[in-house]
């Protein structure tokens, strides 16, 4: 695997394919200065679902299984989140819980940016803001994506009114 944690986002040779990297060079400098980078072993879990944010990660390197626990108890997987992923992006924004449990798949690099310095980073850089924008707005269009192929199929007055 090759590594792509660096000191300084700048430096990373694959930040033009990542998702949240591909930031102008001025934001990446300041991320760099708010940002705390981490290696963690795999099964380590970044966040559970329910409890307050304490901060986004950024996936450097490494995979990510992200999941929520049915009303049943039973654990389901959402997805797996792969290297240039921010991960737990609306909870620290509105100051809430967790939606889902982010637990490494394999042994990762992580940039781990607090609530309170993510905000004021947001609030200070907007290309960084509109970003997130974007990525969150992605989330909730796969999201109604997923709800419409586990919605019931047609009904019959859906039918009789395309026939």
């Amino acid at each position: 695997m090759e590594s792509a944690i660096q000191q300084s986002c700048l430096s990373c040779t694959l930040r033009p394919d990542r998702v949240f990297c591909d930031l102008p060079n001025n934001v990446l400098q300041a991320f760099d200065s708010v940002k705390e980078n981490l290696s963690r072993p795999r099964n380590t879990v970044l966040f559970r679902e329910g409890p307050a944010a304490r901060g986004v990660f950024v996936l450097c390197e490494g995979r990510a299984n992200l999941s929520v626990c049915s009303e049943s108890g039973k654990r389901l997987t959402l997805r797996i989140a792969v290297p240039g992923e921010a991960l737990g992006l609306s909870a620290p924004l509105t100051g809430s819980s967790y939606e889902v449990t982010a637990e490494l798949l394999d042994n990762a690099q992580v940039a781990l940016v607090k609530r309170k310095d993510w905000v004021r980073f947001l609030r200070e850089h907007r290309e960084a803001c509109l970003h997130v924008v974007t990525l969150l707005s992605q989330d909730l269009h796969i999201a109604y994506d997923r709800v419409r192929s586990v919605g019931p199929g047609p009904t019959r007055r859906s039918r009789v009114a395309s026939a």
